[in-house]
This record gives C-alpha cells, structure tokens and sequence, in this order.
C-alpha cells in the first residue's frame, strides 16, 4: 500500500506502556464491550479474541497465552505506528466525505495504541483480546505487537492485512454511527451461531473495510498484491479455521464472526461495489 511515511495524526493516542491502574471493570468490561455486538458472557470474552482481527473477537476460540505476544520497540514500532495512523486517518477520510454525500453527520473516532492492557469506555481489556473497538467512547484500541500475531500464527502477512484490521475496527463505528447495532440489540434476535447477529455484524464490518479498500483503489493508493493481502487476511481469522486450528474440530453453532469463505466474500463484495447498500447482512443470508 501506498502511504507516508513518517505520518502523524491528531486522532491517534499513543498510550504504550502506560499502565490502565484499576479503573474499568475487568471482565465484565470486555463483556459490556462485546455484549453490545454478541452478548457474550465475560468469560467468554477473554476467550474469544482471536477469532478475528481485532475485536475481531470470537467466541469459544484459542486465547494468546502469557508471554505469546511480542511487544515491538524502537524503529519497528514507530514505523508501525505511523502506518496504522495513515490507514487510520484515510478511512476517516473516507468515510467523512461519503457521509457528507449522503447528508449524515459524522463523528469521528480515536485510535488508542497501547502494550499489554488498556482502560476504555468498555471496562479493562488485556492484549490477548485482539484490537477492538468500544462504542460507549468511540475508540479503537490496538496493541500492535497483534501484528506479529497475524503474520506467525495466522498466517497473514503484508501491510494491507494490517490495514484490514484498521478498516475492520472502523466499521463497527460506522455501524455505531449508523446505529446499525442499537437496531441489532434491540430485535432480540438470536447472538451466536452461524446464522446470528453477531456473525451478520461482523460480517458487515468486513464489507464496510472492503468499500474503504474501494476507495483506495479509485485514489491509486494500492500496489499489486494488496487486495489479495485483505482477503487473505479475513479469511485467516474466520471462526471454523481458528476453530479447526485450536480443537481440531468445527462448531457453528458457537461461532461469532462467521466462516473464512464469508469473511472474504463479504470483504470482497464490499471492495467490488464500494457501496452501502450492497452490505446489507441482515438482509441476505450470510
């Protein structure tokens, strides 16, 4: 991907190796988070990360042990640091000009980078439950040693497969702002499974990182390889691969973020179109 080095960004709070101190609310705060898309119990949340990107979250899934997360310093970081801002900003960017097109106002977020553990509006959350985003204060939170995590044990290396987290995490605070998720919790339709919100939600967040990678597309900003990246990248973290990976055995009924095939498809859908309407999950079947 095509971006600039050196990049700063206003919207980015750089709080490594900052302790959280004992605000929050341990594990019911991931579970407050997570409830909100899937109504998980907090204990499944400090299990759920890895199913996904980010707050990719996923349920009943493998945890990143103690000591399987390696934080990242000096040069490395720094560079990491002003690539996530780029992607960061130019998704904001994006999404503001495409609601100002439509006539809807647009809020925008905050990227929290942080080691270890983090206090947001959520409640208290380690890294092991992946990068996140918390709608009570509009924030994404990432450690980015998840990186090195995406690249080793779920095979997805490349710039682009990191800027999908980004856009992934972004998507769930266009469905905030949508409101897509209030209407979601108030249905009182089934969380999990493979035919639940959660997956239908998540699985939005993937077309809504797709439509971003469309617009960079149109503004020349991807190099060969990177679309590829993406879609390698969402189907990396689908829950019946990780499910397989960690017990040997698929169950959809537990899933949270839905199938490899879905993840890239809807991914892949949104990239095609760049378009709203055509990432309608509720709608059509996952």
């Amino acid at each position: 991907m095509k971006w600039q080095r050196g990049y700063q960004s206003d919207d980015v709070e750089d709080d490594r190796g900052r302790s959280p101190g004992l605000g929050g609310s341990g594990l019911l705060g991931p579970a407050l988070m997570i409830g909100s898309r899937f109504g998980l119990p907090g204990i499944v949340v400090a299990l759920a990360v890895v199913f996904v990107l980010p707050r990719l979250l996923g349920g009943g899934a493998q945890t990143l042990g103690p000591g399987q997360v390696t934080t990242q310093s000096g040069p490395v970081s720094d560079e990491r640091k002003q690539f996530v801002s780029f992607v960061f900003d130019d998704a904001q960017r994006s999404w503001s000009q495409a609601f100002a097109e439509s006539g809807k106002p647009y809020r925008k977020a905050k990227l929290v980078l942080f080691t270890e553990s983090t206090a947001s509006g959520c409640g208290t959350s380690s890294s092991a439950v992946g990068p996140f985003y918390c709608p009570a204060d509009e924030r994404v939170y990432i450690d980015l040693s998840f990186y090195d995590e995406l690249a080793r044990r779920f095979g997805a290396p490349g710039d682009f497969a990191q800027a999908y987290v980004i856009a992934h995490e972004m998507g769930h605070h266009i469905q905030n702002l949508l409101g897509i998720e209030r209407r979601m919790q108030n249905s009182g339709g089934p969380s999990e499974g493979a035919n639940g919100n959660s997956v239908k939600l998540e699985l939005q967040a993937d077309c809504f990182a797709g439509i971003w990678a469309h617009s960079t597309a149109r503004r020349d900003l991807l190099e060969q390889g990177d679309v590829e990246e993406g879609l390698q990248a969402a189907s990396a973290v689908g829950d019946d691969r990780l499910q397989k990976q960690a017990t040997g055995t698929v169950q959809p009924e537990t899933w949270t973020h839905g199938s490899a095939a879905q993840r890239a498809s809807w991914f892949k859908r949104g990239y095609a179109s760049g378009s709203l309407k055509d990432c309608d999950t509720f709608a059509t079947k996952p």
